[in-house]
C-alpha cells in the first residue's frame, strides 16, 4: 500500500550518519522521511555500539579507581563490591536518553519516520516492510543509504551471543567471566576487553597480525601494548584461531602461530569475536536497481552519489573509516549538496579514538604513512610524566607526538596516548583543518596547569625547543 506521501529525501537508516543527514536536510527546508528497521533510532552506535560501550568503559574505570587508585589520593573506601546489574542499568539509561533524544529531534524538525525494512524498488521509490509483514510505498526525489555496518563473522565459528559473543553480547554479559578470549586486537576488542578486565576477567587477546591496533602509529601501539600488559592483558600476536569448541557453557579455543607451528588450546568462559565490521546492504534491493558495489561497499563519487541518479550513500556502507563522526560529516555534506549548497568532507582530518585507559587518539598521517610516501618530516614528542596536571591526577602514562612537514612545518599528523586523549585531539583537528603549522600551535597560549600543555610542548618539540624536558 502507498503512504500517499512524497518527499524530497528519504534516508534509510538512522545511525549517526542517517539521523544527522535527515536533520540537516530538514533544517535546509527539504521534506524528509527516515526508514529504520529497529524499533529505536540511533543505529548500532547509539543502541549497541559507541554509546553503551563508553558507558561501561567509564563505569568500569570508576570501579578500578575505587579498588586501586583512590587510596593514593588519601581517599580510603575499602574494597569495592561490583553491582553488575546497576552498572548495566547505567548503560541502558544512557542508551535510552540518547535514543529518545533522536526521536525528539525528528519531531522537532518535522521529519516523518517509518519503522521497518526499507527496500529501494526503483529510483525514487522505497518500500517499507513492517514487522507484521505489511508494506508501505514512499515516493521521493532522493534516497540516501545510511544502513551502517555489522559484525564480521569468523569463518567456522558460530556466534551465539551466549558463550561466543560479538560486541553486542559482550555489552550485556550477565556475569563477569573468569577467562575471556578476545579475537582481534583492534579498537572494539581492546575496549570491551578493558571493561571485563577491570571487573575481574583474565583477558587473552589473539591477533593474526604481529601488532595491536593495525593502522595506528607503530610507536603508539607498542606503548599501548606495554601498558595493557601491565593491566593484566595477555597478547597472542601473530596467531590465528583454528576453531572454537563449546561444551557446558564454556569453550576451548584452538590457536596456532600464523606462520605455522604448535597448536595451543585456551579453555575459557567466553569468546569475543571482534575482527572487524562489514557493510549492511542486504534487503536494500541494490541489485535490482543496479547500484554498483565494490567488495560489499556502495560505490560513490565525490558528491556521495551512486551510479543510479537520485540514490546516494554515506557512512559505513561506503569507502573510508567506519567511524560515527565520519558518517555524520558525510550526512551533513550530502544534505547540503541536495539543498544546492557545497557540502564537503576533509578526509585528511578525521580523528580516531580508542577509549581504553589511557585513551589513544590520532588524526592525520602516521610515521609509517609519511615514510611510505617519501615525505620528509620532523617529530615533536612530549611525555605526560613531565606534565604537572597529569602528575596531580596520577595519570602519567603516554605521550603526545606531532609530525610536521620538514619544509613547510605544516602539521601532518598528531598521535596521543594518555589521559583524555580523545578530547585533546580536537585541538589538533582544528589546527589541521586550517592548515596550521607546529609553530602556530607552539605560539598559542595554553592554560596552566592543563593536560593540553603537553600538546603545546610537543609542538615546541618539533623545533627542538620543548621547555619541560
Amino acid at each position: 500500500m502507498s503512504s500517499g506521501m512524497s518527499y524530497d529525501l528519504v534516508v534509510i537508516g538512522t545511525g549517526p550518519g542517517g539521523y544527522v543527514c535527515a536533520i540537516r536536510a530538514a533544517q535546509l527546508g527539504l521534506k524528509v522521511a527516515v526508514v529504520e528497521k529497529r524499533k529505536t533510532f540511533g543505529g548500532t552506535c547509539l543502541n549497541i555500539g559507541c554509546i553503551p560501550s563508553k558507558a561501561l568503559l567509564y563505569a568500569s574505570e570508576k570501579f578500578e579507581e575505587a579498588a586501586h587508585e583512590l587510596a593514593s589520593f588519601g581517599v580510603v573506601v575499602g574494597k569495592p563490591t561490583l553491582d553488575l546489574p546497576a552498572m548495566m542499568k547505567h548503560k541502558d539509561d544512557t542508551v535510552g536518553a540518547n535514543v529518545n533524544g533522536v526521536a525528539y529531534l525528528f519531531k522537532k524538525n518535522k521529519i516523518d519516520s517509518f519503522i521497518g525494512l526499507g527496500t529501494i524498488t526503483a529510483p525514487g521509490k522505497v518500500q517499507v516492510k513492517a514487522e507484521d509483514g505489511s508494506t508501505q510505498d514512499i515516493e521521493t526525489k532522493n534516497i540516501v543509504i545510511a544502513t551502517g555496518s555489522e559484525v564480521t563473522p569468523l569463518p567456522g565459528v558460530t556466534i551465539d551471543e551466549q558463550v561466543v559473543v560479538s560486541s553486542t553480547g559482550a555489552l550485556a554479559l550477565p556475569a563477569v567471566p573468569q577467562n575471556l578470549v578476545v579475537v582481534g586486537a583492534g579498537v572494539i576488542g581492546l575496549e570491551l576487553g578493558s571493561v571485563w578486565s577491570r571487573l575481574g576477567a583474565k583477558v587473552t587477546v589473539v591477533e593474526f597480525l604481529d601488532r595491536i591496533l593495525p593502522g595506528m602509529d607503530g610507536e603508539v601501539a607498542k606503548q599501548a601494548q606495554r601498558i595493557f600488559e601491565k593491566q593484566g592483558f595477555t597478547f597472542k600476536l601473530g596467531h590465528k584461531v583454528l576453531g572454537v569448541e563449546q561444551s557446558g557453557g564454556s569453550a576451548k579455543v584452538t590457536i596456532e602461530p600464523a606462520a605455522g607451528g604448535e597448536k595451543i588450546v585456551l579453555e575459557v568462559d567466553k569468546v569475543l569475536v571482534s575482527i572487524g565490521r562489514r557493510p549492511v546492504t542486504d534487503g536494500l534491493g541494490l541489485d535490482q536497481v543496479g547500484v554498483t558495489l565494490d567488495r560489499g561497499r556502495v560505490v560513490i563519487d565525490d558528491h556521495f552519489a551512486t551510479n543510479v541518479p537520485g540514490i546516494y550513500a554515506i557512512g559505513d556502507v561506503v569507502r573510508g573509516p567506519m567511524l560515527a563522526h565520519k558518517a555524520e560529516d558525510e550526512g551533513i555534506a550530502v544534505a547540503e549538496i541536495l539543498a544546492g549548497q557545497h557540502g564537503h568532507v576533509n578526509y585528511n582530518v578525521i580523528p580516531g579514538v580508542v577509549y581504553t585507559s589511557p585513551e589513544i587518539a590520532a588524526v592525520g598521517q602516521t610515521e609509517e604513512d609519511l615514510k611510505a610516501k617519501g615525505i620528509t618530516y620532523n617529530v615533536g614528542k612530549f611525555p605526560f610524566t613531565a606534565n604537572g596536571r597529569a602528575r596531580a591526577m596520577r595519570q602519567t602514562n603516554g605521550f603526545v607526538k606531532i609530525l610536521a612537514d620538514a619544509k613547510t612545518d605544516q602539521v601532518l599528523g598528531v598521535h596521543i596516548i594518555g589521559p583524555v586523549a580523545g578530547e585533546l585531539i580536537g585541538e589538533a583537528c582544528v589546527l589541521m583543518e586550517f592548515g596550521g603549522s607546529a609553530e602556530d600551535l607552539a605560539r598559542t597560549c595554553h592554560a596552566h596547569p592543563t593536560l593540553s600543555e603537553a600538546v603545546k610542548e610537543a609542538a615546541l618539540g618539533v623545533d627542538k625547543r620543548s621547555i619541560h624536558i
